[in-house]
């Protein structure tokens, strides 16, 4: 047989490439910097050649890393989940998931017989209760969040990329005086999500509107009722395009032609070492791949 390279140098090699830097993956594998590093010197020796570029506080594939990595990792996948198999003593797999209550209701609920259909085996515990971050690990596996940006320590993937746009009644364009000109928004209510509290002031600074001021500024941590509060006329809401397009509520209406991205994107969010739970896995990989089904 021909001779393989340890395995733990595999997994270590693995590990540092998904994570991009020799600290995290140290402690998803619950090794010291320094014994992490040799195990991928061991591989580079076995290998004789380099797997990544060196840089400061990160580890960037190079090209023979990049072909290694696409070869080895699923084999390693499938090589876990064949011994988690063995040794699991029960058959479900149980996830801890955040979310916040719109995401849920409008793109993670209607496609969840999907998931169920392919992967019987996982159950969810939906947590919708704020700051889900900050618990991961404690009481949360996994997070789908709503954010600028996530802390580097955290294994995070990007869901979406959004404009913000200003939803209104469609009473305040159907009516006499009509809601047309940005100017207007000095008559009407701001409502804004505490989860986004700077889609106002991005949309505002983007569409170089500077000194527009609303009458007021109301604040929610529900966006299904920022919605139903735009359409019963309680002010206009700032909001992402997908939240509009996806409530497909006849009441309201996109005010403003103005195109602004928003600073605020949907991520799927774990500590690395939930990574090596085969639930996270699973969840992360649908979740992906059916929000890119949806956008193509």
């Amino acid at each position: 047989m021909r001779r393989l390279p340890p395995l733990t140098a595999i997994e270590a090699f693995v590990a540092v490439a998904r994570l991009g830097s020799i600290k995290a993956a140290a402690q998803e594998l619950a090794l010291s910097n320094p014994a992490l590093s040799r195990r991928i010197q061991t591989l580079e020796r076995f290998l004789g050649r380099p797997l990544f570029d060196r840089r400061h506080q990160a580890m960037v594939l190079n090209g023979d890393g990049e072909r290694l990595l696409a070869q080895i990792a699923p084999l390693l996948d499938q090589l876990s989940d064949a011994v988690e198999s063995m040794t699991s003593a029960v058959d479900v797999l149980r996830l801890r998931l955040g979310v916040l209550p719109l995401f849920a209701s409008q793109r993670l609920f209607p496609r969840l017989g999907e998931l169920r259909s392919a992967h019987p085996e996982i159950h969810l515990d939906i947590d919708t209760g704020a700051h889900g971050i900050a618990r991961l690990g404690e009481g949360l596996d996994a997070v789908i969040a709503l954010a600028r940006d996530i802390d580097p320590s955290l294994y995070a993937r990007r869901l979406d990329r959004n404009s913000v746009y200003v939803i209104g009644s469609r009473t305040l364009v159907d009516r006499a005086d009509p809601i047309v000109r940005p100017q207007q928004l000095a008559t009407l209510t701001a409502l804004v999500h505490r989860e986004m509290p700077d889609t106002f002031t991005a949309w505002r600074q983007a569409a170089g509107l500077h000194d527009i001021e609303p009458l007021a500024v109301d604040h929610f941590d529900s966006g299904a009722l920022m919605l139903e509060a735009a359409a019963q006329g309680l002010g206009v809401a700032f909001m992402h395009e997908s939240h509009f397009q996806d409530a497909a509520d006849p009441r309201l209406v996109r005010l403003f032609d103005i195109e602004v991205v928003s600073p605020y994107s949907y991520w799927f969010v774990c500590r690395p070492r939930a990574l090596q739970l085969k639930q996270v896995r699973i969840f992360r990989d649908w979740l992906v791949t059916t929000l890119a089904a949806e956008n193509v």
